[in-house]
């Protein structure tokens, strides 16, 4: 009986072992084909994420090829043809949606993480983005839990297109009665809460606002402008919490505005998740927490919810 046993646990060891040889080896001969723009509208962008998966990929200590190809007024499907070979197990990018579309209608025989959300889905191709729509389910969570069903919200004169998607999307997700007002209350009931949606200069110059229950959108931070007290809010935490050294080194090499420095993070959970998927590509479904947020890797797309913080006396507080 002991015998037989033992010699099931050596067999069993036999072929974890060669399941670990297999991945290696796999791994040994994986290229990576990371599509950016290196000029046009999306070049400063893209600049900042290849920055952040540079900085990721380095700390890692991996020795996968990285190859590099410009997407600027280039077609998908010459790309492909051209830079696609054998050894490549994965495609990072492109970045633009219509360049993300073209690619999913040229049908690429790897796995795709686009970086960019289109209305199309494959199971070939992930979509990976920092998406209004997950950043309002974040919030939501936070009002729920403080009890909010009737939100004011008041939008800087000017701005409102840019907080359009933000506002709609939490509008779908969130059981509330949501009025728009003009001029900031200096008192709020009971589960009634404001949502703050503007710049950060808009932002700080608010005045005599309620103590509780205010909420605003990570557009509207900035690390060089002070917060109203208490209020809330849903963002990237690799911004505030430091946990991440690959991208405090990154925002050293590189000082930008917060809105870059939120791309460099993206960048820096593209390479996590490349190097997730390089490791174990049949795996269903994997998680983990990202320089972005909780990040859930599936068989059909990608969702990364971020984290969320109140300003408090004492500095930022993760809630």
């Amino acid at each position: 009986m002991w015998n037989t046993q033992n010699n099931k646990n050596g067999k069993r060891i036999k072929y974890l072992l060669g399941l670990c040889v297999l991945g290696w080896m796999s791994s040994a001969h994986a290229e990576v084909l990371v599509i950016l723009p290196e000029s046009g509208p999306l070049a400063r962008a893209a600049s900042n994420i290849k920055h952040g998966f540079m900085s990721a990929y380095q700390a890692s200590g991996s020795k996968v090829p990285i190859r590099w190809v410009n997407s600027d007024q280039k077609k998908m499907s010459q790309l492909l043809r051209q830079h696609v070979t054998k050894k490549t197990q994965l495609i990072v990018g492109p970045l633009a949606r219509q360049d993300i579309e073209a690619l999913l209608q040229a049908k690429p025989k790897v796995q795709t993480l686009g970086l960019n959300e289109i209305s199309s889905a494959s199971a070939q191709l992930w979509q990976f983005s920092l998406s209004k729509r997950e950043d309002a389910t974040a919030l939501q969570h936070v009002l729920a839990q403080d009890q909010i069903r009737h939100l004011k919200v008041l939008r800087q004169p000017g701005n409102e297109a840019e907080h359009e998607l933000m506002l709609m999307s939490l509008l779908s997700v969130a059981d509330l009665t949501v009025e728009m007002i003009e001029q900031p209350p200096k008192f709020l009931s009971f589960r009634q809460g404001l949502l703050l949606m503007g710049d950060p200069e808009w932002l700080a110059a608010m005045q005599q606002l309620p103590q509780k229950r205010l909420y605003t959108v990570a557009t509207a931070i900035d690390q060089h402008v002070r917060l109203p007290k208490g209020i809330k809010f849903c963002d990237v935490p690799a911004l505030y919490t430091h946990a991440w050294p690959d991208v405090l080194h990154a925002y050293q090499q590189m000082p930008v505005q917060m809105s870059y420095q939120r791309l460099i993070a993206f960048g820096g959970d593209a390479w996590q998740i490349s190097q997730l998927y390089l490791s174990q590509p049949q795996a269903e479904q994997q998680e983990f927490q990202g320089h972005t947020g909780r990040i859930q890797l599936s068989s059909a797309n990608v969702q990364c919810t971020p984290a969320c913080f109140q300003y408090t006396a004492k500095g930022m507080k993760l809630i």
